[in-house]
């Protein structure tokens, strides 16, 4: 980083958005987990895409290296640099247009919270079809950028399905500005979906334009426990097709003990596995799902919460795990999709795998069960545990026809496993595209390949 760098950035956002102290630097080189640490040179705040494409743009012609950080909650080290980079952080692209009530669309910058898109959305009467526990720091930018799913994908999909247009800059230091008025527009190639998922090796996302939706009249909520993971996984399959589903979480039992210990709240049902299932629509669905659990393998008695305090309880039993998991240091965590066939099998082994490289460690598994798309976690684990038991996961989850990314993206944490996932003609191809993106290679280049 030299000083003509430095001087050169500051005359592009101002000086105040430019810093190379080594305290801020080491602060922003941390992952979200704590496991994570890299090396940085300068942090650049730019206020408006065409800043951030002339910061690109200088950054490029100085051959520095620059990384993307938004709310930095990345939990694949994707915002981590490796290689004394420029941060590029999108935390001042906070602009948050009128919401179309009539089309049902909002435009957002980039660094925008994803709690203040829902409270844009609650505020017009309508909703954003994304939640995620992290949605006080996650920035839509970012998740964008992951493809992000979370709480509601089994009803709305993934962030994917979210973005009508997007604001890109491009390594070259251009920006396309992506957007369209219409429904349906099919001219040419599909850049916005390109952008989604790419984990900003490709450009600089800078502003969204998202989908919102009518807001349910009514919702239903339950917790069902069961003393057999493949019996809850039968259910799942039945609620992921029920009309009106709206959200589908498995929690591990494990969980909610840990839940109940440290934060006081228990889970109201019986069972070594539980299931929270929400039904939404324009009118009552607590008959449509009482017939349906009448139908799953249960342990006693379902809680349901009808009024919006109860379901509140029930949804803090779900959302009051990944409070807990950080109790215990940097917990090791694995975001896998996997057949639903294999997701008792899956189960049992990842156990064992644990119990072998890490004795004292605890394992748990949760997440989004319509989808296949789980979340373990791995308290008390050592980082001297942590190479071997890694790789033996990513192995395990291969051999069990999963994915070794879900939503949490690949970030430069699961870039050696890709192969596990892709073949080595989709390897290429992905490479092909960043080569045409980013010739130089300067963009993000911890994430994604080596």
């Amino acid at each position: 980083m030299t000083e003509t760098l430095t001087e050169t950035l500051a005359g592009i956002v101002g000086a105040g958005y430019v810093t190379t102290d080594p305290d801020v630097l080491d602060g922003r080189c941390v992952d979200h987990t704590g496991r994570y640490r890299g090396r940085a040179t300068a942090l650049v705040r730019p206020g408006t895409a065409d800043e951030v494409a002339a910061v690109l743009q200088a950054c490029h012609e100085a051959g520095a290296c620059v990384t993307i950080q938004g709310g930095r909650t990345s939990l694949v080290a994707g915002t981590v640099p490796e290689n004394d980079d420029v941060l590029l952080s999108t935390e001042r692209l906070t602009e948050i247009g009128v919401v179309d009530t009539v089309e049902r669309r909002v435009s957002v910058g980039a660094g925008v919270p994803l709690a203040a898109v829902q409270r844009a959305a609650t505020d017009a009467g309508l909703v954003f079809g994304v939640d995620l526990a992290a949605r006080e720091t996650a920035t839509v930018g970012g998740m964008a950028s992951t493809n992000a799913g979370g709480l509601r994908t089994v009803r709305y999909g993934n962030m994917g399905e979210q973005v009508l247009g997007l604001d890109i800059a491009l390594p070259d230091g251009s920006v396309v500005h992506r957007h369209s008025q219409v429904r349906r527009d099919n001219t040419g190639y599909d850049l916005a979906s390109l952008f989604v998922g790419a984990e900003g090796t490709l450009g600089v996302i800078t502003a969204l334009d998202l989908r919102l939706y009518p807001t349910p009249g009514h919702r239903v909520t339950a917790i069902c426990g069961f003393a057999d993971l493949d019996a809850l996984v039968d259910a799942g399959r039945v609620f992921r097709d029920l009309d009106g589903i709206a959200a589908l979480e498995l929690i591990d039992a494990r969980a909610s003990a840990l839940t109940a210990e440290h934060l006081g709240v228990a889970a109201p049902v019986e069972g070594t596995w539980q299931l929270l299932i929400e039904l939404a629509g324009e009118h009552d669905l607590t008959e449509r799902l009482a017939e349906a659990i009448e139908g799953t393998e249960i342990c006693g008695e379902p809680a349901v919460g009808v009024d919006t305090a109860a379901q509140q309880r029930l949804w803090q039993v779900r959302e009051s795990v990944a409070e807990v998991l950080g109790l215990f240091g940097p917990p090791l965590k694995f975001d896998v999709s996997l057949p639903l066939s294999a997701i008792q099998r899956f189960a049992e082994a990842a156990g064992a795998i644990v119990a072998a490289h890490a004795p004292a460690a605890i394992p748990v598994l949760f997440g989004h069960i319509g989808e296949g798309n789980l979340h373990l976690n791995v308290l008390r684990c050592g980082a001297e545990a942590e190479p071997e038991l890694y790789a033996a996961m990513m192995t395990l989850i291969a051999e069990h026809g999963g994915n070794v990314s879900s939503e949490h993206g690949v970030g430069s944490r699961k870039r050696d496993y890709v192969s596990m996932s892709r073949t080595d003609a989709d390897i290429a191809a992905m490479r092909a595209v960043k080569a045409a993106f980013d010739p130089a290679g300067y963009l993000n280049p911890a994430v994604l390949f080596r």
